[in-house]
């Protein structure tokens, strides 16, 4: 074989794996963990996922204060939490030192309205960017308006019990976590007495999307289901927030 024959059967050869390469990383990069460490005004560090075009926090919020540096208020007793018409957090069971860290704060919408809740750079998704994942991954689930879907299952954190918290009660139905999501059931607070419910059984996530006066659309996912849900609810209730980045 001629040297000028060996030349183009090596370049050849060379072209096809770049081009290999190139379509294998073009598939996987949409779905991916976005690269580096995001900081409230606290100093919490957050993992963050790429799913599609969107960049998510991979864990609930747990700020104690809106990114401009003023506190939000940690209202533990129970009527006055359901007599709120302002901005509150606060921790599942008023116990700190067990539910921060593993599921984040629960905020009233009033909080998630004054669009500080977030770090600079960051926004509490509109209903609108909700559906848009959960199209992406689950096309037929129109946004968690459509049962049976599969987009929770996708979405959960595959921690069951007996692991320790954070995790699921079983059965956990359906979790693969194939997105990174890791979604994890940090329960709420009723808007009406101020108590605390379902940690274990059901995550919920504000949107920043009003419904009408009294209400704002939000998301659930439930341990013995693979679903994920669009409902709204009174602005008193007490719910996780994920965080998505600014485009």
């Amino acid at each position: 074989m001629t040297t000028t024959k060996k030349f183009w059967l090596y370049a050849f050869a060379i072209l096809g794996a770049s081009v290999m390469l190139f379509t294998s990383c073009e598939k996987n990069e949409n779905d991916k963990p976005d690269s580096g460490a995001v900081k409230d005004i606290d100093g919490n560090e957050y993992k963050t996922v790429k799913i599609g075009n969107q960049v998510w926090f991979a864990e609930n919020l747990k700020t104690t204060k809106y990114n401009n540096g003023t506190p939000i208020p940690n209202i533990t007793d129970n009527t006055e939490w359901a007599e709120l018409s302002t901005g509150a957090y606060a921790w599942y069971n008023n116990d700190e030192a067990t539910y921060k860290n593993a599921y984040g704060a629960l905020y009233n919408w009033f909080a998630v309205e004054t669009g500080n809740l977030c770090p600079t750079g960051w926004r509490v998704p509109t209903d609108a960017e909700w559906s848009t994942l959960i199209n992406y991954i689950d096309p037929n689930a129109d946004g968690g308006n459509n049962w049976p879907n599969t987009a929770g299952g996708k979405m959960k954190s595959t921690r069951t019990t007996p692991d320790a918290h954070p995790r699921w009660e079983s059965p956990n139905t359906g979790a693969t976590d194939e997105y990174g999501f890791s979604a994890l059931p940090g329960g709420f607070r009723y808007y009406y007495d101020g108590t605390f419910d379902n940690v274990g059984y059901n995550g919920y996530w504000w949107s920043s999307t009003e419904y009408h006066a009294t209400h704002a659309w939000y998301r659930d996912v439930n341990y013995d289901d693979g679903n994920v849900g669009r409902d709204n609810d009174d602005k008193r209730n007490g719910i996780s927030v994920r965080c998505l980045r600014d485009n």
